[in-house]
């Protein structure tokens, strides 16, 4: 075989093209290959199966054969040349070539994107703050609250009050926009936490001191980027009919409240335990904050493209999660799948991130000689198995599928990096004297 004179240009950081020239002897030799396999096959009058002369063949199958050429020497030499450079293509190959000429070289060129080549830097050493949030007695007390509140009861309000924030209100509803009745806009016996927010804005301000039995007109200005379009930005009149008012009865939180448990004997004991869930909830939620700021730093420090394909392919994940959470939400998928492909632009900037941030943590490992093995792997599941009691082969077999091990190998690893540079980095704690509002919850 002859030598393929083959030659790799950098077009930018993440796309590369490669130009091969094909000496004929090697062209003829594949194009004889393909003839003889068409003469196989080759049904045509006045001949044998497998005994058509080749001029004949020619005649019928010309332009096929040679299409088939191309394809097998694109196909041999392009693969092999990132075989052998040990390159990736992460995108299909943009091939430019101007056809088989008789005897003589065949041309062409494979522009494709690949992976950024780059040394990290800047990763030992970094110095950095980071968030030590203490738990607070409010922080405590808001959460008690909460579970006081899982425990509730409804009761009937029979003494005439009206409304107000907080109570759960049944109601008749019907709404007109520009003078038309839509059924979109109407429901019976309707089931609502005043405060929720679960309303269009000032909805549920407006039912706030109607009492049982009485209708009233509440006039609303629907959000300019709601989901429906006819709807965005314009003023809808609601009927409103208040035909239920509850409230809730809260239990005190004393001796008696324990017993809603098993496993606390005594109210310190619940309080101890809550306590212990905050500050572990408070660890997290700093983790993630100082991994966030860590990336950051070291993103601004290594200066390298993200392939575009790359890019879109972390778009279309982040659209397909919003239309998911979107359709959980209520939203149904036509109107779900609409507005998260108007999100494509707005996705982009943190889609970017996304793989910058993937390819810097894949470049670190390479350096450091860090990895996943199947080990760290099974320890991880045991773990989880015991942290949630189940049983180990069933979690196991939860991450049989190749996508969900792939991605948990991808955490675990991103994890032994953070652990790895927060050993190197000199880390100025700062304490952070309860949690967030939000965080509390």
């Amino acid at each position: 075989m002859s030598e393929v004179a083959v030659k790799v240009e950098d077009l930018s950081q993440v796309k590369k093209k490669i130009s091969f020239e094909i000496p004929w002897t090697d062209v003829k030799e594949e194009m004889d290959s393909v003839y003889r396999e068409i003469g196989k096959k080759a049904r045509i009058k006045g001949f044998r199966p497998g005994k058509v002369p080749r001029k004949v063949l020619e005649n019928y199958f010309k332009a096929d054969a040679e299409n088939e050429t191309v394809t097998n020497l694109i196909n041999k030499h392009y693969w092999q040349a990132l075989e052998d450079r040990k390159m990736v293509s992460l995108s299909r190959p943009d091939i430019e070539q101007d056809g088989l000429k008789p005897e003589a070289a065949y041309s062409f060129s494979a522009t494709f994107e690949t992976e950024p080549d780059f040394a990290p830097q800047g990763y030992e050493g970094i110095e950095i703050e980071k968030t030590k949030t203490v738990v607070t007695e409010e922080n405590l007390e808001t959460r008690l609250k909460e579970i006081r509140k899982m425990f509730s009861t409804m009761v009937d309000v029979t003494d005439g009050r009206p409304s107000i924030m907080g109570d759960f209100v049944t109601i008749d509803f019907d709404g007109t926009l520009d003078g038309e009745a839509l059924p979109e806009l109407k429901a019976e016996g309707y089931l609502l936490e005043l405060g929720s927010g679960r309303f269009v804005p000032g909805f549920e301000q407006q039912v706030v001191g109607m009492t049982v039995g009485t209708t009233k007109d509440i006039n609303v200005t629907f959000p300019e980027d709601y989901h429906e379009k006819k709807m965005a930005g314009k003023e809808v009149i609601f009927s409103v009919a208040l035909k239920e008012l509850k409230e809730q009865k809260l239990p005190e939180i004393d001796d008696n409240f324990i017993k809603n448990f098993d496993k606390y004997e005594t109210l310190d004991d619940l309080k101890n335990d809550v306590r212990k869930s905050l500050e572990e909830q408070c660890t997290r939620a700093d983790d993630a904050k100082f991994h966030e700021t860590l990336i950051e730093e070291l993103l601004k420090i290594n200066s390298f493209e993200a392939p575009p394909s790359l890019v879109e392919r972390q778009v279309f994940y982040m659209m397909s999660d919003t239309q998911r959470r979107m359709t959980a939400a209520g939203m149904d998928q036509k109107n779900a799948m609409e507005l998260s492909f108007r999100m494509h632009d707005q996705l982009k900037p943190e889609a970017e991130k996304s793989v910058r941030s993937f390819l810097l943590i894949k470049k670190i490992a390479e350096k450091e000689n860090i990895s996943v093995s199947d080990a760290d792997i099974e320890q991880h599941l045991r773990e989880l198995a015991e942290m949630h009691g189940r049983d180990y082969e069933a979690i196991k077999a939860a991450f049989d599928d190749e996508e969900r091990r792939n991605g948990l190998q991808t955490d675990l690893l991103q994890k032994k990096i953070f652990d790895f540079i927060e050993s190197k980095a000199n880390i100025k704690v700062v304490e952070k004297i309860g949690m967030e509002t939000e965080a509390a919850k």
